[in-house]
């Protein structure tokens, strides 16, 4: 039986660590991130245990060139790069990732501690080139004041939308996920009318009814989300979690689609960006902008137990995990896969 990593299919927590990591391209560093990709879920199962209340959980993705270095062959079907999108004054860009960490829990202590304690295995063989602390806001909203991941599909459909099956066997619970750092213009936001909000989410804002089609326009964000091929809607899974600094720092949305496929991430933002039909885009996209756009490959947690050395982890203390983390992560010399070719995974 093939089990998904516990992070994709889990129920939205109340605080989340995203990590973006880039890795060095020497064997040593290979070897380290495979490792701690093997030891992970004992490593959560340790942490999680000062609170099983917590919910504690992971998922770890990896880059199409990542992928290749550290794996090498068969690969999986769909997994290609992000591909950037430019129209007018919108654009969608692409950004360096070869190692993608989404943790998440009940509480906030404990997506810090499985960072660190993760990070004090790989810094100094990885350079992060993101990291971003979500939380919930209210009753699952965005910052833009309007309930997030209300079209989330539920029960099996949860997996039937973001996990990969007999399409792809030898990467059967796995799953493609798309990762947008999204930073709004609220000040200019919330100079709108709640109508004309309403109007451009497609959603009315209290109490997160749907718009009517009559009403509707034809560039409202769930408009242009909604994918529908031969007749039938097609589902991703959302864990966006809002983000933000209140005193001049970015805020926004970290937008997270798992799908089976990277084509109904990839359609849906391209009628965001370039619209649908092109010229009728996302109005949505007046007051927010992606700053970041990567695409990563979740295998299956059979996949990554896999990966795991005979010695068991050693879970440091939390202070020994951060100093560890900091001490290595000032080694000099990190450098990022980006598109590196025709490494050997046996070096």
């Amino acid at each position: 039986m093939v089990d998904p990593q516990p992070g994709v299919l889990a129920a939205q927590t109340r605080y989340s660590v995203f990590l973006v990591l880039t890795i060095r391209t020497d064997p040593d560093a290979r070897a380290r991130v495979r490792a701690l990709c093997g030891n992970v879920d004992k490593l959560s199962r340790a942490v999680g245990a000062r609170d099983i209340e917590g919910n504690l959980s992971y998922a770890i993705g990896f880059g199409s060139a990542a992928w290749d270095q550290l794996f090498g062959q068969p690969r999986p079907a769909a997994l290609h790069p992000f591909v950037e999108l430019r129209a007018g004054a919108r654009s969608a860009p692409s950004t360096p990732g070869d190692l993608w960490i989404h943790i998440r829990s009940e509480r906030a202590d404990l997506c810090y501690e499985l960072a660190a304690q993760m990070m004090a295995r790989v810094s100094g063989h990885v350079t992060a080139t993101d990291e971003t602390h979500g939380f919930r806001y209210f009753d699952d909203r965005d910052l833009t004041g309007f309930v997030d991941g209300t079209e989330n599909p539920s029960g099996e459909e949860k997996a039937t939308a973001a996990l990969v099956g007999a399409e792809d066997p030898a990467f059967e619970g796995g799953s493609y996920v798309m990762v947008q750092k999204y930073v709004h213009d609220l000040p200019a936001w919330h100079r709108l009318t709640t109508e004309a909000q309403e109007g451009i989410i497609g959603r009315t804002k209290l109490d997160d009814i749907e718009l009517e089609d009559d009403v509707k326009p034809t560039y409202a964000h769930n408009a242009l989300t909604t994918l529908v091929e031969n007749g039938t809607e097609v589902k991703i899974l959302r864990h966006n979690m809002p983000f933000g600094n209140v005193t001049g720092g970015e805020a926004g949305t970290y937008f997270i689609g798992y799908a089976r496929s990277l084509h109904p991430l990839e359609a849906m933002l391209e009628a965001m960006v370039i619209g649908r039909p092109p010229g009728n885009y996302d109005h949505l996209l007046d007051f927010t902008k992606p700053v970041t756009g990567t695409n990563f490959f979740v295998p299956s947690q059979t996949f990554l137990s896999a990966l795991a050395p005979d010695a068991a982890p050693e879970v440091l203390e939390p202070a020994a995990a951060t100093a560890q983390a900091r001490a290595q992560s000032e080694r000099p010399g990190t450098l990022r896969i980006g598109n590196l070719k025709g490494v050997s995974q046996h070096e």
